[in-house]
């Protein structure tokens, strides 16, 4: 992919602080732009729509048709123009990302775990792989030999994923608690074991200085024309989300003091407060359908951060 050649002077810094890649940059507009818009659009828009972020007709085409390949889109032709949509695989992959990446606070947590088995003898090692590249998507931990963990996923996503990988009835999946508070409940060795939180918080940190300034710099968005907006929107969500995916997402009780992630969700909600109605009017302009231009958004993106203020 290209770096945009007329972004103003603070995008074409960030730009060139962040390691984009145009597939996983398409992945981002798709679920923060498209997916809350009726999820299909038209590829010529969205290639119009993604040109001001450094992705050419050329890369835009060929992450799609490798988005189609792995399963999350399908595609329509009508006349002389290619229509995609997600695929029921790509919706719940999108669904279980939008619900991480704006949620409205912390998952409360009941002291229980959520226990996966996963025997080799019973997977094909591509199979186990997937599912294994599928359960750190979730936030599981691996503890080893097969076991995963997790303190507040919930049984249903697990089962839809086992669901989408026709893995269903090859692994065991149980519910656990510890004995209560005694000296043998120590629920710190299990995040120990399961995941390096000072790697995320580096990769937060980080975070933080790329889009610190601009916390401020929008004046709540009013500086910032709709095509602006949009760009900072999208590098945002791309950049808090390349993070946040890898964040078990655990509740506050089993975070180290201090956790940096909590600083990093208050900035991402900060700025795209300031951003979000810009980039909508931008987008809708820009972006169709079969039908022509896109249908409102849905309640959910609504919804996002517990509800986005007009």
């Amino acid at each position: 992919m290209t770096r945009p050649t007329k972004a103003d002077p603070s995008l074409a810094a960030l730009f060139k602080k962040l390691d984009l890649k145009a597939k996983s940059l398409l992945v981002t507009v798709w679920g923060d732009c498209v997916s809350p818009h009726g999820g299909t659009v038209w590829l010529g828009s969205l290639i119009t729509l993604v040109e001001p972020l450094g992705l050419n007709e050329r890369v835009v085409r060929t992450a799609v048709f490798r988005l189609q390949k792995e399963g999350l889109l399908s595609s329509k032709q009508i006349g002389r123009k290619s229509f995609y949509s997600l695929t029921r695989t790509g919706q719940h992959r999108f669904a279980e990302a939008t619900t991480r990446i704006y949620a409205a606070g912390d998952i409360p947590w009941n002291g229980k775990w959520l226990f996966l088995f996963v025997a080799r003898r019973d997977l094909a090692d591509a199979d186990r792989r997937k599912l294994e590249t599928e359960l750190g998507w979730l936030g599981f931990g691996d503890l080893g030999a097969g076991i995963h963990a997790h303190p507040t996923a919930t049984a249903a996503s697990v089962e839809t994923l086992l669901t989408d990988l026709d893995l269903t009835g090859k692994v065991t999946l149980l519910s656990a608690e510890g004995p209560g508070d005694t000296p043998f409940d120590s629920p710190n060795i299990l995040v120990a074991k399961g995941w390096n939180l000072k790697h995320l918080e580096a990769d937060y940190a980080r975070f933080i200085r790329h889009f610190g300034k601009f916390a401020a710099a929008g004046g709540g968005g009013g500086a910032w024309d709709e095509k602006k907006c949009f760009i900072i929107r999208s590098l945002l969500v791309h950049d808090y989300r390349r993070v946040l995916l890898r964040d078990p997402m655990l509740p506050a009780e089993l975070l180290p003091e201090g956790w940096n992630g909590n600083e990093a969700r208050s900035l991402f909600r900060d700025i795209y407060g300031q951003v979000w109605e810009g980039a909508e009017q931008h987008l809708m302009r820009v972006l169709e359908n079969a039908n022509g231009k896109l249908p409102p958004a849905s309640e959910e993106f609504n919804a996002r951060f517990g509800g986005l203020k007009r």
